[in-house]
């Protein structure tokens, strides 16, 4: 399911993406995803303790199980923007009830009413801090939907 910038939701079906790595081109612009029903293909030698070793990993690493936006900025060439969040001193970081997680510093957390405001100060306050402290721009991963700025 997709939502555009004025809220009206989309039933989509897959075959009208062209999808790659970290990459989805969408059949429309300014149409961002808010559900997905997902089909995994079997893999021929995926072996279900190297999945969950993987995914034992990943819960160690990153705040599963807690409200976030995912991974918020991507990775600058040649860098990771987690380290240069943390590098900024800025894990645990808090904006209204919004804040940089403590366990991974490139997901920000929602403590239960964070609101879009919150969020998108504690975005900017990341980016300005990083880029004056390392000369680094970030950019995000995660798109604001509303009123555009």
């Amino acid at each position: 399911m997709t939502m555009d910038r004025h809220g009206r939701e989309q039933r989509r079906d897959a075959s009208e993406y062209q999808v790659s790595y970290r990459h989805v081109v969408a059949p429309v612009q300014d149409e961002w995803f808010v559900g997905a029903r997902l089909k995994f293909e079997h893999k021929p030698g995926a072996n279900d303790a190297e999945v969950r070793e993987l995914l034992d990993r990943r819960k160690a690493s990153q705040p599963i199980g807690e409200w976030s936006c995912g991974s918020v900025f991507t990775n600058p060439p040649g860098d990771h923007a987690a380290r240069l969040v943390e590098a900024s001193g800025l894990k645990g970081y808090r904006v209204g009830d919004a804040s940089v997680s403590e366990k991974h510093a490139n997901f920000i957390i929602n403590h239960g009413n964070a609101t879009a405001d919150d969020l998108e100060r504690l975005i900017g306050h990341v980016r300005e801090t990083v880029e004056r402290e390392h000369g680094v721009r970030l950019n995000t991963e995660v798109r604001i939907m509303g009123a555009p700025g």
